[in-house]
Order: structure tokens, then C-alpha cells, then sequence
């Protein structure tokens, strides 16, 4: 099972004991503003089981995001494989979730710049996504950071989300291999 490590991070696999605080932060509506919904903690556990199912299943997937000395868990970032039909799928999507605590610290692009890198360099992906709605300026700011780009032409409407849902439209962002590879942001 891979494991990632940063300068201030840890990424790893999921714990029993990351399951309370994984649904403490999906009930928080700060964190959850851009989602349909807040998870109950039925729910949360339900999402954590397909998270571990996914590294059961391929050995990799959304990793547990530790602050070493400070959060045992922080929340999430990794790897998706949306199960919804769009002009983009099938893809490999990169995602992030983070306690508001760990907000404006730089946490999720360092976190996700190591997913990348595993993705790209060990994993051999072609191509990792990433979307959200137009509203999300902090996840957004991060997938720029990441060097990603979007083209209007690729935005699309969310097809688990009924027509007129205000989070219906989203905002794909993509990025290479050959990009990642060529840019001096690698770690």
C-alpha cells in the first residue's frame, strides 16, 4: 500500500480511529457549502467504506491526510474514479477534503502535488482531472496551483445533480502527464 510523505504531511491509509473525526468534518456546513448535502454519520461511514474498498481494491486511492505533531487526520486527498457518464469519464480525478482547521495553510495543494507525482511517475497515469462548482474559489485556487487549466468548452453539468440544483454546473480542470513532467512545481 503506498504511502506519500511531504515536508509537513503524511498521506496514508485509513484508520478506524479516522472515522469519527472524517464525519465530524462531512457534517460541517462550512466544509460541505459546495456539496448537495452534509453527511450524517451513517452516511460519512458509508463514504469512508468506499474509500478503504478502493484501496483494498487497486492499492491506492484517497489517502488519509495527517499532520504529523498536529492532526492525527486532517481529511482527505487522492484519487476518484467518477462512476457517472460525462464527455471526460472514464478519468482519474484528484479530490481533497480538509478540516476547517487545516484551511489556508497550504495543506491540500502540497497533499495533492504528492498524489500527483505518485500518479504520474508511479502510477502512470495519462491525464488526472479535477472539478468542482464555479463558487469554489479555494479548491479552485489550488487546481491552478496545481497547474492545471480548464477550457470553457469542458464544463458540464454534474449528471447526479437535477436540472436547476444551484451545484448542478461544474468546472472540469485537467492536467497531463507530459505537463507535470515538463513543470518546475513538481516536488
Amino acid at each position: 500500500m503506498i504511502v506519500l510523505s511531504t515536508a509537513r504531511l503524511r498521506l496514508r491509509p485509513w484508520r478506524n480511529e479516522d472515522l469519527a473525526p472524517f464525519a465530524s468534518m462531512n457534517a460541517d456546513p462550512e466544509v460541505m457549502e459546495h456539496f448537495p448535502e452534509r453527511l450524517d454519520r451513517a452516511s460519512s461511514d458509508r463514504l469512508a467504506a468506499r474509500i478503504i474498498g478502493g484501496f483494498d481494491e487497486r492499492g491506492f486511492g484517497a489517502w488519509a491526510v495527517e499532520i504529523p505533531g498536529v492532526a492525527a487526520f486532517a481529511g482527505f486527498v487522492g484519487f476518484m474514479f467518477p462512476s457517472f457518464e460525462a464527455h471526460f469519464t472514464p478519468c482519474v480525478e484528484i479530490g481533497w477534503r480538509l478540516m476547517r482547521e487545516a484551511w489556508g495553510m497550504g495543506y491540500a495543494t502540497e497533499a495533492a502535488r504528492a498524489a500527483i507525482g505518485c500518479g504520474f511517475e508511479t502510477l502512470a497515469f495519462d491525464e488526472i482531472v479535477a472539478m468542482t462548482v464555479a463558487a469554489n474559489d479555494r479548491s479552485l485556487r489550488v487546481m491552478r496551483k496545481l497547474g492545471m487549466s480548464s477550457a470553457s468548452s469542458d464544463d458540464f453539468d454534474h449528471p447526479n445533480l437535477p436540472p436547476g440544483h444551484p451545484l448542478r454546473r461544474h468546472v472540469l480542470y485537467r492536467l497531463k502527464r507530459e505537463d507535470w513532467l515538463s513543470s518546475a512545481d513538481r516536488p
